[in-house]
């Protein structure tokens, strides 16, 4: 495999793991402000929905009260802004380092109440799911897919800026 040929394959692969962690979190976002059963979407349902979440923030036993629901109430928004950055491919290295940061600090916060042993609802994809072995793999897994997707962002823009650097100089052998 030619140096062209990597580099393409490395693209894409980058572009399809950028493309699964921005649906991740724009799923993510979503589940946590769908309004419950059959209730239309509305700014009422939605805060309905952000309080329920609020309760699962707060069985992390971790923060205030006050604290679980401002975080409740500021992360879907945060996560449907990661997604659509991800989505949108500007700033890649910023984007792809935020939601390698945001990953590592959900799933610290899983293990560590997982080593606990509190049983309760994870809260990562809406109300319902349980935190267990399935949860915490799932996560870890898409801890890993956004640590290589910001490795490959990191390494690609590098690769950018060699080879424009270097670029010129050979401009330069070549004039007469």
């Amino acid at each position: 495999m030619n140096d062209t040929s990597r580099g393409t394959s490395g693209r894409v692969l980058l572009l399809l793991g950028r493309l699964a962690l921005a649906a991740i979190f724009i799923v993510a976002a979503y589940a946590k402000m769908r309004p419950q059963g059959t209730t239309p979407w509305s700014i009422p349902s939605v805060k309905t929905s952000l309080l329920l979440f609020a309760m699962q923030v707060d069985s992390y036993q971790l923060l205030s009260s006050s604290q679980a629901n401002l975080v409740a109430h500021l992360l879907p928004f945060i996560e449907l802004f990661l997604g659509c950055w991800l989505l949108s491919g500007l700033w890649l290295r910023g984007s792809t380092l935020a939601t390698t940061l945001l990953l590592t600090g959900f799933f610290g916060l899983m293990v560590r109440t997982y080593a606990m042993g509190l049983e309760i609802n994870c809260g990562c994809f809406g109300p319902g799911e349980r935190l267990g072995p399935k949860s915490l793999l799932r996560d870890g897994t898409m801890l890993a897919l956004s640590i290589a997707v910001t490795i490959g962002a990191f390494l690609i823009a590098r690769r950018k800026s060699t080879v424009q650097s270097i670029a010129p100089a050979v401009e330069l052998q070549r004039a007469p």
